[in-house]
């Protein structure tokens, strides 16, 4: 047998494995009659802004957004209750179709669409005046539906206490695990759209953008960040804050590129990887098995480019794909959200080895096994315990 054939036997091997680990799931988003549940119930509710680049739903109006690709970008916001049972690191689900009861699952409430973009612009900019002056942006990644993106960003914002308003930019995932290819070209189509969106609210009264991006979603934001440099505003007048680039589907090589031309970051990026990502080993195999920069081995080599890469191979995912741990490990959660607390213009944008030592040590409990992140900077190398 032959080395293409063997390929294409693993890549569908490894799809058939991943579909049967996400399990059936409708994409369906708000419920179809009102559950309601005591308020005692309810831990908080998160108003999520989104821009989309998707179409409108229109043949089940539950997903709110489907996988189709819009030309030009939509707005909206979705409430969202988090239970009083959740866990840290989880996003409590209905299964399949069914409703969600807000007292044991995240729950979609509302939905408000605004008619363009000053409509929106106003509402999120009224929104981060309210909340402390930061907005935080998720760019979601492969295999997501509309639902997925508003529930994940609904649980960052919720479990890391973000002080400020979270903004979703939703692309045109089909949300499917046999979509990779289409998910690509949305990817592409979505750049002109991110770095919009992120300009309009650069115009806001906002002081600091953060942005978390994950798998494919760090291509979109690199590509709209190096759209930025080009144009001579790479970091937004000054707002731009923290960047995390979480399991990013991106090439070495590509990424390599992608940072001469935006120039070392005043303040460094950071580049969530882990060795075990399998969900990158298929994207590997998909592109001429080349490295992506979520499961590349070589640490140093990336950050020379002005970059801190947490190496997160030794931790435990939330499944056996091991390509969400920085959002479903609790430890990880916390890591990421005393990161994001800190002012980015206050707080060392490069952790020194007694802050390292101290999360480690405040935070070791939440692992229940002997593990290690190692840090790579531009200039050392760190390691924090994460338990025993």
């Amino acid at each position: 047998m032959n080395e293409r054939w063997k390929t294409v036997i693993l890549v569908l091997a490894f799809a058939l494995a991943a579909a049967g680990c996400a399990g059936p799931n409708t994409h369906d988003l708000l419920n179809e009659t009102t559950v309601s549940v005591p308020a005692s119930d309810i831990a908080a509710t998160h108003e999520i802004f989104v821009a989309t680049t998707r179409k409108q739903a229109t043949k089940d109006p539950r997903q709110v957004f489907d996988g189709d690709r819009s030309l030009t970008t939509s707005y909206a916001r979705v409430d969202v209750t988090v239970p009083k049972v959740h866990q840290v690191g989880a996003i409590e689900r209905a299964k399949g179709s069914a409703n969600s009861n807000p007292a044991k699952q995240f729950t979609a409430t509302d939905v408000v669409h605004y008619g363009d973009a000053s409509q929106f612009a106003k509402a999120v900019g009224a929104n981060i005046t309210m909340n402390g002056d930061r907005a935080l942006v998720f760019v979601h990644g492969f295999n997501n539906g509309f639902d997925d993106g508003v529930y994940r960003l609904t649980q960052i914002a919720h479990d890391t206490e973000y002080p400020g308003t979270p903004i979703l930019f939703s692309w045109a995932s089909s949300g499917k695990t046999t979509g990779y290819i289409y998910d690509k070209d949305s990817a592409n189509a979505a750049r002109d759209d991110l770095e919009a969106t992120l300009r309009m609210l650069a115009k806001t009264k906002v002081k600091s953008i953060d942005i978390i991006a994950h798998s494919m979603g760090t291509w979109v934001t690199m590509e709209a960040l190096r759209q930025l440099a080009i144009t001579g505003d790479r970091d937004l007048d000054g707002k731009l804050g923290r960047v995390v680039l979480a399991s990013p589907d991106i090439d070495v090589d590509v990424f390599k590129k992608q940072m001469i031309r935006y120039g070392k970051p005043d303040r460094p990026f950071v580049i969530l990887l882990s060795a075990d990502d399998r969900a990158l080993r298929l994207s590997s195999l998909l592109s001429g098995d080349k490295p992506r920069v979520g499961d590349y081995g070589n640490a140093a080599d990336i950050a020379s480019y002005g970059v801190v890469v947490a190496d997160l191979s030794q931790i435990k995912g939330g499944d056996r794909l091991n390509h969400a741990k920085f959002a479903d490990n609790p430890f990880l959660v916390q890591l990421l959200g005393n990161r994001l607390r800190a002012p980015a213009g206050l707080a060392s944008d490069e952790p020194t080895q007694g802050q390292i030592d101290n999360l480690g040590r405040g935070l070791g409990k939440a692992v229940g096994s002997v593990a290690e992140i190692i840090i790579t900077t531009p200039f050392k190398v760190l390691t924090i315990a994460t338990g025993g």
